[in-house]
């Protein structure tokens, strides 16, 4: 994987770059849709590509690792091949769902026991084997193995936490060193900077992970309930430390106001599951603010979704008649919520970059914060 520094912002830490793999070309910054178990929820693959088009696409090695399994995964060929999908692709490494399956697991220095959320059966997560299994997916940018502190989170469980997840890298990268790739292109691997909301060991964490020249790196453990200031605070310590001449991607981020804030920390590559599940609730995410599209006020508009939108389903059909699929409970409401929010996202970091490379970064995103922020 190669890296590209474009351009850097003059009055913020905001970057347009280039990352290249063995599947194409990612502009930065980008946002990257999840595709937790080989699907975006509710969009066609054709839809994915044609309409929302996005460089790069995440897929969750728990997930994925339990259904539909690894030796499916491997027989098809790697995800590509299994869900019909010629560009790049994330995994990120299952820490999140360690975290989040805090009533069904057991943590310990070999690794972590957790329980099935789809059969109750156990199964083991280590370093190692976790690594074995994004060989197998076959993604093009593969995560380490780290545990994702909660939030609030005691500074010594912090500290404990945070040296556990350097350890494991090392793990990994031993194994990965010994582990042959199983297809034909590349795997380029992120390191993850842990440390809760405490400086002294994010800037530990930043320094160690820094210090081990992969060829990108992640930022864990954060949009987990802090609010938002200390998530400004923490990314702005970590991507000081951070080389410049590597992506940086800030795991899990966020909100559209979140995302703007931290491209301008020195952010590059984002995601979140925020488009599509607040889609399937009816929340609309547009350059004007922000649309519940379940109001009786838009019972009776007729005009398009978003004018602005760059999706088909933004002029194809009115506020209106999705509201009417929403109180229908049809599926079809979903579905075009979805397409217009992460068509959204897309043009919102998109059109990021052209301000950073035209020099008025600054300028813009404050006015788009404003407007962001505002409920219609």
């Amino acid at each position: 994987m190669q890296f590209e520094l474009k351009k850097t912002d003059a009055q913020s830490k905001a970057r347009a770059g280039i990352i290249t793999t063995d599947h194409g070309t990612i502009e930065t910054p980008i946002f990257m849709p999840v595709g937790t178990v080989g699907t975006v929820k509710g969009i066609h693959q054709t839809e994915l590509k044609d309409e929302i088009n996005p460089d790069v696409i995440l897929g969750n090695t728990y997930h994925l690792y339990l259904r539909p399994k690894t030796k499916i995964l491997e027989q098809a060929g790697g995800l590509h091949k299994f869900m019909n999908w010629d560009r790049n692709i994330l995994t990120d490494s299952g820490g999140y769902q360690v975290y989040s399956l805090s009533g069904r697991r057991k943590i310990k220095e070999e690794g972590v026991k957790f329980k099935s959320h789809i059969d109750g059966s156990y199964h083991t997560f280590t370093p190692e084997n976790v690594m074995e299994i994004q060989r197998i997916i076959g993604a093009d940018i593969i995560m380490a193995f780290d545990e994702c502190t909660p939030y609030p989170c005691d500074y010594s469980y912090a500290k404990r936490s945070m040296h556990m997840t350097h350890r494991w890298l090392k793990r990994c990268i031993t194994h990965l060193e010994k582990t042959p790739l199983k297809y034909d292109y590349n795997q380029a691997f992120f390191p993850i900077v842990q440390g809760s909301t405490y400086k002294d060991l994010r800037k530990k964490s930043a320094e160690f992970i820094a210090s081990v020249g992969a060829e990108g790196n992640a930022i864990g453990g954060l949009s987990v309930g802090e609010p938002a200031e200390e998530m400004y605070e923490m990314t702005e310590i970590v991507t000081a430390i951070l080389p410049e001449d590597k992506p940086r991607y800030l795991m899990g981020v966020g909100t559209p106001i979140n995302i703007l804030e931290n491209i301008a920390l020195g952010i590059d590559m984002f995601d979140c599951v925020m488009p599509t599940r607040n889609a399937r609730n009816g929340m609309l995410f547009t350059a004007h603010g922000t649309i519940n599209i379940k109001n009786k006020k838009w019972e009776n508009d007729f005009s398009a979704i978003d004018e602005m939108g760059i999706t088909f389903v933004d002029t194809m059909y009115s506020k209106a008649y999705l509201r009417h699929l929403f109180a229908s409970k049809e599926l079809l409401g979903k579905q075009i919520a979805s397409i217009h929010n992460l068509g959204f996202y897309l043009w919102l970091v998109r059109e990021a970059r052209k301000h950073i490379l035209a020099g008025d970064f600054t300028e813009w995103k404050n006015g788009m914060v404003k407007q962001l922020d505002k409920r219609l």
